[in-house]
């Protein structure tokens, strides 16, 4: 037996909560069975777990887009029972059972080695959301952004996403200016490296098609009005990543910046990323990203309160990375 979050629907609503599970439960189409040792609540987990948007395509479902582990048993040629692994995306805890559990059966193709430098917490705390940050900012840098092109402008700064984003950036020599609605954090995203923190209200609404040009770069997980006038902000030649959808999914914008100054947007998936593209960001999050910052971005919560966090992320009321210890 094992205790998972399970997530059930009736009437058109979504039912979550942790219960035991018997070890056949597990989805038979895994080659390899995992031993969950910590996971983590993605702004996707609350979505999901509350029933807010249709994240969930099959039911029942074990929640958790994110574990990392040991490995117990495998069918895999890759992988062996003792090996440390994680795994994002791939649709677990959307149409195949995920992670917010003790156990998880998955595919071994899904799986990545995870970096000696990270234990299993480490890299819950990385994450979906730290993982997207790196394969952004991995973007940019394909792109020809370097630090003394300008600055970069990281949105949703005091959420996963951006937290990793901004101590990433940081670390790499860029001048960060962290956009937020939560002013009061200032010190938490200075402490990550931003040199500067501005009211996300200076982007969320509409405005022209062409405005200041001001950053040379930025890295978006909201969406909708900001990251339209994070673009028509951008210098010539400017790149802009999206990963998130916060304030929206839409994207109220015309071709003006785009062929007056040249100006580049990157969509970024890190469900379905290759592996090899997964392989590098997960080394290069081992290699860049400063380690003292990990303990100040995270809080940890056992696997019974996973289920009130992912309503208060949902909320906005949380910030940094939330860490599930699945066995506590």
């Amino acid at each position: 037996m094992f205790n998972a979050v399970l997530l059930t629907q009736s009437d058109g609503k979504t039912h979550a909560a942790v219960v035991a599970l018997n070890d056949d439960a597990l989805p038979p189409d895994g080659d390899v069975l995992v031993a969950i040792d910590y996971s983590t609540i993605n702004y996707k987990d609350g979505l999901a777990i509350t029933g807010k948007a249709p994240v969930v395509r099959s039911w029942p479902m074990v929640a958790g887009i994110d574990g990392a582990g040991t490995v117990l048993a495998s069918k895999h040629a890759a992988w062996r029972p003792g090996e440390r692994v994680v795994l994002n995306g791939y649709g677990v805890g959307e149409t195949h059972w995920g992670c917010l559990a003790q156990k998880a059966r998955l595919r071994g193709d899904w799986l990545v080695k995870l970096p000696e430098r990270f234990s299993s917490r480490d890299a819950m705390i990385i994450g979906t959301a730290g993982y997207t940050a790196m394969l952004s900012v991995m973007a940019l840098e394909r792109s020809g952004v370097v630090p003394h092109h300008g600055d970069v402008l990281v949105t949703g700064a005091s959420g996963g996403v951006g937290s990793v984003a901004v101590a990433l950036l940081s670390s790499l020599g860029y001048r960060v200016v962290a956009s937020t609605g939560k002013l009061h954090e200032a010190e938490y995203l200075q402490v990550l490296g931003a040199a500067e923190v501005i009211d996300r209200r200076l982007l969320s609404e509409p405005g022209k098609p062409l405005q200041k040009e001001r950053w040379a770069a930025v890295v978006d997980s909201v969406g909708s009005h900001t990251l339209v006038n994070a673009i028509a902000q951008l210098r010539y030649g400017g790149v802009a990543t999206a990963c998130g959808l916060a304030q929206g999914m839409d994207f109220p914008a015309n071709m003006a910046p785009f062929i007056l100054r040249g100006v580049t947007l990157h969509g970024i998936d890190s469900v379905m990323a290759p592996r090899e593209l997964r392989e590098e960001a997960w080394q290069r999050l081992a290699h860049d990203l400063e380690p003292q910052k990990l303990g100040g971005m995270s809080h940890d919560v056992g696997l019974a309160d996973a289920i009130v966090v992912a309503q208060r992320i949902v909320r906005g009321e949380i910030h940094g990375r939330v860490v599930v210890d699945v066995n506590r």
